[in-house]
């Protein structure tokens, strides 16, 4: 099913919104989890979440970032690929958990947490989870309004 969407994005409709935006991803970004790593987990919450403007510019994002075809392919099934680090893997659990919270009593199992907490410091654990919400935040505008990748793919 192909619409239209229903308005511009919201965040371009508010001119505030841009610079809270702008320091989320600061905030995220310098906590010293590799950029890799956000970008596996910002796509993986938007796969899940179905938001194809999301997804599309999480794939992008990736690439730029270094990220391999390879990976990207495989991102979907993390958990059955060999192409992912520990530490990723925690990080793609805990994207999960965080993405899917009504999908369980316990949204964020402990273990989920303390594999990522065996991973990550602190300072990257919050980066995490705020990168997580982020994610999520967006995919919620987009997803309302219809917002869609774009189809000029080059």
């Amino acid at each position: 099913m192909t619409t239209e969407p229903r308005m511009q994005n919201p965040a371009a409709v508010l001119p505030d919104i841009a610079g809270a935006v702008n320091l989320l991803y600061k905030a995220a970004h310098s906590a010293g989890v590799p950029g890799t790593t956000l970008e596996l987990v910002h796509l993986r919450a938007s796969q899940i979440n179905g938001c194809s403007a999301c997804v599309d510019s999480g794939a992008r994002a990736a690439r730029k970032a270094g990220e391999t075809e390879e990976r990207l392919l495989a991102l979907a099934a993390w958990r059955e690929t060999p192409y992912f680090t520990e530490a990723e893997r925690a990080a793609l659990a805990l994207a999960e958990a965080a993405t899917r919270l009504a999908d369980r009593a316990d949204a964020v199992p402990d273990p989920i947490w303390a594999e990522a907490a065996r991973h990550f410091e602190e300072k990257e654990l919050a980066a995490l989870v705020l990168w997580v919400a982020t994610t999520n935040f967006f995919n919620r505008l987009n997803a309302t309004t219809r917002q869609q990748a774009p189809q000029n793919w080059g």
